[in-house]
Protein backbone atom coordinates (compact mmCIF):
# COMPACT_ATOMS: atom_id res chain seq x y z
CA UNK A 1 0.00 0.00 0.00
CA UNK A 2 1.26 3.35 -0.54
CA UNK A 3 1.00 5.88 2.20
CA UNK A 4 1.33 9.16 1.62
CA UNK A 5 4.15 11.16 3.93
CA UNK A 6 3.40 13.29 6.85
CA UNK A 7 -0.42 12.86 6.37
CA UNK A 8 -0.57 9.99 9.09
CA UNK A 9 -3.24 11.63 11.50
CA UNK A 10 -5.65 11.66 8.52
CA UNK A 11 -5.48 7.78 7.33
CA UNK A 12 -9.36 6.43 8.00
CA UNK A 13 -8.32 2.88 7.16
CA UNK A 14 -7.82 0.35 4.22
CA UNK A 15 -10.30 -0.74 1.71
CA UNK A 16 -10.54 -2.87 -1.38
CA UNK A 17 -10.93 -1.09 -4.57
CA UNK A 18 -11.13 -2.10 -7.90
CA UNK A 19 -8.62 -1.30 -9.98
CA UNK A 20 -7.07 -2.73 -14.03
CA UNK A 21 -9.84 -5.77 -13.77
CA UNK A 22 -7.99 -6.57 -9.63
CA UNK A 23 -8.93 -5.54 -6.22
CA UNK A 24 -5.68 -3.91 -4.31
CA UNK A 25 -5.93 -2.71 -0.90
CA UNK A 26 -5.42 1.06 -0.55
CA UNK A 27 -5.30 3.47 2.36
CA UNK A 28 -8.44 5.63 2.64
CA UNK A 29 -7.51 9.22 3.90
CA UNK A 30 -10.09 11.88 5.18
CA UNK A 31 -8.90 15.08 3.06
CA UNK A 32 -10.37 17.14 5.66
CA UNK A 33 -8.04 16.34 8.00
CA UNK A 34 -5.40 16.99 5.34
CA UNK A 35 -6.81 20.00 4.50
CA UNK A 36 -6.56 21.34 9.15
CA UNK A 37 -2.52 19.81 8.97
CA UNK A 38 -2.09 21.90 5.72
CA UNK A 39 -3.49 24.61 7.21
CA UNK A 40 -1.65 24.32 10.50
CA UNK A 41 1.46 24.34 8.11
CA UNK A 42 0.47 27.98 7.21
CA UNK A 43 -2.11 27.71 4.02
CA UNK A 44 -5.32 29.02 4.42
CA UNK A 45 -8.38 26.75 3.24
CA UNK A 46 -8.62 27.36 0.09
CA UNK A 47 -5.53 27.05 -0.62
CA UNK A 48 -4.73 23.73 0.85
CA UNK A 49 -7.91 22.50 -0.64
CA UNK A 50 -6.64 23.32 -3.93
CA UNK A 51 -3.35 21.94 -3.38
CA UNK A 52 -5.34 18.61 -2.37
CA UNK A 53 -7.15 18.71 -5.46
CA UNK A 54 -4.45 19.77 -7.81
CA UNK A 55 -1.31 17.76 -6.22
CA UNK A 56 -3.10 14.75 -4.11
CA UNK A 57 -6.34 13.76 -5.93
CA UNK A 58 -5.09 15.06 -9.30
CA UNK A 59 -1.95 12.67 -8.62
CA UNK A 60 -1.80 8.93 -9.97
CA UNK A 61 0.19 6.64 -8.08
CA UNK A 62 -0.68 3.56 -9.56
CA UNK A 63 -3.32 1.00 -8.51
CA UNK A 64 -2.13 1.33 -5.08
CA UNK A 65 -3.31 5.19 -5.18
CA UNK A 66 -4.98 6.00 -2.04
CA UNK A 67 -8.39 7.37 -1.82
CA UNK A 68 -9.75 10.45 -0.63
CA UNK A 69 -12.43 11.14 1.28
CA UNK A 70 -14.73 14.49 2.19
CA UNK A 71 -16.80 13.16 4.79
CA UNK A 72 -18.43 16.48 5.72
CA UNK A 73 -18.23 18.25 2.44
CA UNK A 74 -21.54 20.13 1.45
CA UNK A 75 -23.23 18.90 -2.20
CA UNK A 76 -24.20 21.77 -4.26
CA UNK A 77 -27.11 20.10 -5.83
CA UNK A 78 -29.53 17.13 -3.92
CA UNK A 79 -29.46 13.63 -3.69
CA UNK A 80 -31.62 12.16 -6.36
Amino acid sequence: MIKYDHYDEAIIGPALVWRDQQQVGVLVYDAEKIREILMRDGMDAEEAREFIEFNIEGGYLGIDTPVLVWPNDEWDGEYE
